[in-house]
């Protein structure tokens, strides 16, 4: 399994159940042990406008992924977490969940190389590094701010990886603009649009719940969209590297994503959090 088995395929396309049902998990499973039952994860994803053979054939894919385990529980069929689902979502905490000014304090370096008998290492070494949010200098050198080294340095030896890398610090000294070079280092164009399309789709819904704010949203409700709002942002913290705002475009909508998805979280995550624990109580 890679690390991108965890994220949506397409983040300018609607979300597959799969991510619905990685986000609630996410979200909701690990405080009940990690396990939810078929019957309740039926339930929830029906509230998400998931029909239940569709919630079936993305379990089946997701246990081939490793990502969740099959688990009889007091006689109820369900699925957990595997450990390294929880390794990568615990790790995805930090990012998604606390805001950081990012500073410019130089930069951590990969260096690696893998032999051609290990290539599948070699593979999972840059999708992990990618997730880390290291962008590709050259094929066996890849760049992130400083500032990712103790999760990379954790995440490769957790992993068995670091065996292949070496991690260095440093500063860009010559020769360049560093503002240019990061632009060749990562995609930074694509990366603008997903945050345009993703403000574009979800300031609706702040308007919408600053109307509603009278009658209050229902938890059900909130759930709906707390859910698709985190399904559609998790991925942006596997895709910005968090550079110093002094080497972004003066036009850079990150920001203003990340303003928009904290301010529906803080609308939306109790009474969503309220809904869901009453279901997974239930059964």
């Amino acid at each position: 399994m890679t690390t991108s088995d965890l994220l949506d395929d397409d983040p300018a396309q609607a979300a597959p159940p799969r991510s619905l049902i990685v986000t609630v998990y996410g979200l909701y499973a690990r405080e009940v042990g990690g396990w939810i039952g078929v019957s309740t994860l039926i339930r929830l994803l029906a509230e998400l406008g998931v029909d239940a053979q569709a919630v079936r054939s993305s379990i089946h894919r997701l246990k081939r992924r490793e990502i969740l385990v099959s688990e009889r529980r007091d006689g109820r069929a369900g699925y957990a977490l595997s450990p390294y689902a929880r390794s990568v979502l615990e790790t995805g905490d930090r990012r998604i969940f606390e805001r950081h000014t990012a500073p410019d304090d130089g930069w951590v370096i990969a260096v690696f190389s893998v032999p051609e008998s290990e290539r599948q290492h070699r593979h999972q070494l840059r999708s992990r590094l990618a997730w880390l949010g290291f962008g590709t200098v050259s094929s066996g050198v890849w760049i992130a701010p400083a500032h990712a080294l103790d999760d990379t340095r954790d995440h490769l030896l957790r992993h068995g990886l670091d065996q292949y890398v070496n991690l260095f610090r440093g500063d860009y000294v010559a020769f360049g603009n560093p503002a240019e070079q990061v632009s060749r280092w990562w995609d930074l164009e694509a990366l603008q649009g997903l945050y345009d399309e993703f403000v574009a789709k979800f300031t609706p819904m702040v308007t919408r719940l600053a109307e509603a704010e009278k009658n209050t949203t229902s938890p059900r409700d909130a759930f709906v969209d707390y859910v698709h709002v985190l399904t559609a942002w998790r991925r942006f913290p596997y895709l910005d590297p968090g550079l110093p705002g002094t080497l972004l475009p003066a036009t850079w909508s990150g920001t203003t994503a990340a303003d928009l998805f904290f301010e529906l979280r803080r609308a939306l995550e109790e009474p969503a959090h309220e809904f869901a624990r009453g279901l997974l109580a239930d059964t």
